[in-house]
């Protein structure tokens, strides 16, 4: 055969070939299904590998009693003369913080002993002298405490002394500093405070907790100072609710308010 034959036979096959392979629409289609398969594969499990991570996260989250998002900046709602009156006929849960205590002196962690003040801060002169004045007001105010409790730490012991003397609080030791706490260590103390804040209290009285602002921050993220009274209102199963706080010098001016 010469090379004209050879030629022609070889545009033959390819012509038959092509006649067999699909119109360029469909060319295209396949080619796009084939490209397409692998990426829609991949998409799919990164899609499940996210929900997955998602979902873990809100577990993990739930678990340890944090919210699944981060919570925004507390902000502290000075108090009103009319919150005196409304603590006046009860139902509130109350968190104090002690005294004035003398920083130079610090906890002896990890070897604090709750019966010798000298391993503990100290609370000062000043200290006691302020939260007295505060148990006053507290009572010029017609604020009646029932239920009562208190960290062991000696300053929170003897600012309990100094305000309400005539009372008998319940030391309750997870109340305790926990600070200097590992977060396994504090959970049950932050648990035990959120009860105390969410339990519903009777009309009639309030329910006071003497403690520590590490405590309070770990639970709501709010440092009170020293001596500051801080108002919720308790909701039961559906936790707690911030109302206001009272800091030691407010106290005159809310207490003129509320007789008018």
């Amino acid at each position: 055969m010469g090379w004209a034959g050879r030629g022609e036979g070889k545009a033959l096959a390819i012509a038959k070939t092509l006649r067999q392979l699909p119109s360029p629409r469909r060319r295209s289609q396949a080619t796009l299904r084939l490209f397409l398969a692998p990426c829609l594969l991949v998409l799919g499990a990164v899609l499940a590998g996210t929900a997955g991570a998602a979902e873990f996260t809100q577990g993990a989250s739930a678990r340890q009693g944090q919210p699944a998002s981060v919570p925004a900046k507390f902000v502290e709602v000075p108090a009103s003369g009319n919150l005196l009156r409304q603590l006046a006929a009860g139902g509130y849960a109350l968190y104090l913080r002690h005294g004035t205590t003398n920083n130079a002196v610090p906890d002896r962690t990890p070897h604090v002993d709750l019966n010798d003040c000298s391993t503990q801060r100290p609370l000062t002169e000043d200290g006691r002298q302020l939260m007295a004045r505060v148990g006053e007001s507290i009572r010029k105010a017609d604020i009646r405490i029932g239920e009562f409790r208190v960290s062991p730490m000696c300053r929170a012991r003897e600012s309990a002394e100094a305000a309400f003397p005539a009372l008998s609080p319940v030391v309750d030791n997870r109340l305790i500093y926990l600070a200097n706490f590992t977060e396994a260590d504090k959970a049950p103390i932050v648990a035990n405070t959120r009860r105390l804040l969410s339990t519903p209290v009777p009309l009639g009285s309030n329910r006071l907790v003497l403690a520590h602002a590490p405590n309070l921050m770990d639970l709501i993220g709010y440092f009170p100072k020293e001596g500051t009274l801080v108002v919720f209102r308790p909701k039961g199963e559906a936790g707690f609710e911030y109302v206001a706080s009272i800091a030691p010098g407010l106290w005159s001016d809310l207490l003129r308010q509320g007789k008018k």
